[in-house]
């Protein structure tokens, strides 16, 4: 389901030599490859967010909310258990933006972590009616950390699903020893991970 960086790089060289714009290096098309990859998932959100606030078709194939969140789907992901470090657990290294936080209980039932904010996260344990349980456990997200309450819940308790971010554009090569030109090497090439409809 991924868009291929060589189509997307000589569609690319195709159009600047037509155009008589000059040449792009694969270095500069990397990264350029990369921004665009990022603004058009970034988008991806704005445009959600549009539609639900425009009444919805019901139309298999022309549901707009389902077709973004198709394109989404791929990048979502369930943790497999957070590390714990002291009285915290790390982020996934990929993370791009959390979605629930999922404690596992001695039962093996699986229960959502409710979000709380800072002030009430300080305050919490003063009154035994707010005061988190394993049952009704919350969490602080703060400077790529997350805190949960109570402390007794630990690793490898804690999961979380989330939305990775997307794999860094690559498109790889080897130069030529005759002629100094660039080879593409499909073995160190990262494809685009954006849904093919993007390709444009």
């Amino acid at each position: 389901m991924a868009i291929s960086v060589d189509d997307v790089y000589k569609t690319v060289l195709l159009i600047l030599n037509k155009e008589q714009r000059g040449y792009i290096t694969p270095t500069e098309f990397n990264k350029i490859a990369t921004q665009v990859q990022l603004e058009i998932f970034e988008n991806y959100f704005q445009y959600e967010n549009r539609q639900y606030r425009v009444p919805d078709n019901e139309s298999e194939y022309s549901d707009r909310y389902k077709n973004v969140d198709e394109k989404i789907a791929i990048f979502k992901e369930l943790s497999s258990a957070l590390n714990q470090v002291g009285d915290y657990f790390e982020e996934p290294a990929n993370l791009y933006k959390l979605g629930t936080v999922i404690y596992t209980d001695n039962k093996s039932n699986q229960i959502e972590v409710q979000k709380s904010q800072q002030n009430d996260f300080l305050y919490v344990d003063m009154s035994p009616l707010t005061k988190p349980s394993e049952k009704y456990p919350i969490y602080l997200y703060r400077n790529n950390r997350i805190y949960v309450k109570p402390t007794s819940i630990a690793n490898p308790d804690i999961k979380v699903s989330y939305l990775r971010k997307p794999a860094d554009v690559v498109w790889g090569f080897t130069v030529d020893a005759g002629s100094g030109g660039y080879i593409y090497d499909s073995g160190s090439s990262t494809n685009f991970e954006l849904h093919e409809v993007e390709q444009t």
